[in-house]
């Protein structure tokens, strides 16, 4: 009898830790794991849905904890990429893991553990950049705002960082390519997410949403990074290595002065 099944979650995490808790205790043959949203049906597989049960995800994640702490957060940054096919990877990696003895985290011989470490590696390093480039804009709300969009899923890494930080304010960081955000209310964070018309980039232009003072606070910003700038010194491969284009958009220091 063919066992091969397509396991199908609901694209949360705790949805793919069930996911794999049901291929264990159901001896299943996985061929795939795929989210609702994105599901495809294989040739000669079966697909399952598999409903997310926290108490069984809850066993997985203590389970990987006992086998190797390291891999806890190697699981959950490279998940976090959003590679395509990165559900199998990972069940591949979790097979490893349980099936193997020794410092399995580390075989980097093994192609996939050295996918998975080198995934997670790039989502650490996207990590680290969102915290140090993410600029808020104080709008007419009372809300310190900033746009991001990171290559990675990160906004459930960077939680932490901004509470610990900015503790005594209102915030909402928003990601411009998933179309959620994380908003804190000086008690806890909660996801959000908006009907964005425009994203708040460094438009030369005035938005409605933000205060006066945002923009004289922009504006006096930038000119104090133009001033502190030397130009004969400018190392410009070094600085775009630091602090690559794509995030220029979202910096207040990288824009022109605010038109009225």
């Amino acid at each position: 009898m063919n066992n091969s099944r397509i396991l199908i979650y609901d694209g949360s995490f705790n949805g793919f830790l069930t996911a794999i808790f049901v291929a264990f205790e159901e001896k299943v043959q996985v061929v795939g794991i795929q989210k609702s949203s994105v599901c495809q049906s294989g040739l000669f597989s079966e697909t399952q849905t598999v409903l997310t049960q926290v108490d069984k995800a809850k066993r997985v994640w203590e389970g990987i904890k006992k086998r190797s702490r390291s891999a806890i957060k190697n699981i959950y940054f490279a998940y976090l990429s959003e590679q395509e096919g990165i559900e199998l990877l990972l069940y591949r990696y979790v097979l490893k893991l349980f099936s193997k003895d020794g410092d399995v985290v580390r075989n980097y011989a093994d192609g996939t553990v050295l996918k998975i470490s080198q995934l997670a590696r790039s989502v650490g390093r996207e990590k680290h950049r969102m915290e140090a480039f993410v600029r808020f804009q104080l709008t007419k709300d009372g809300i310190y705002f900033a746009h991001i969009e990171p290559d990675f899923d990160v906004l459930p890494l960077i939680s932490k960082h901004f509470r610990s930080r900015y503790a005594d304010q209102y915030w909402l960081i928003y990601d411009v390519r998933r179309r959620y955000g994380l908003y804190y209310n000086l008690e806890k964070t909660e996801i959000v997410t908006l009907d964005l018309k425009q994203a708040c980039t460094n438009s030369i232009h005035r938005n409605p949403a933000l205060q006066d003072e945002e923009h004289a606070y922009q504006d006096l910003w930038n000119n104090y990074f133009k001033s502190t700038n030397i130009k004969s010194r400018i190392n410009l491969k070094l600085h775009t290595q630091h602090v690559p284009k794509r995030y220029w958009k979202y910096l207040s220091e990288k824009k022109p002065a605010v038109q009225a």
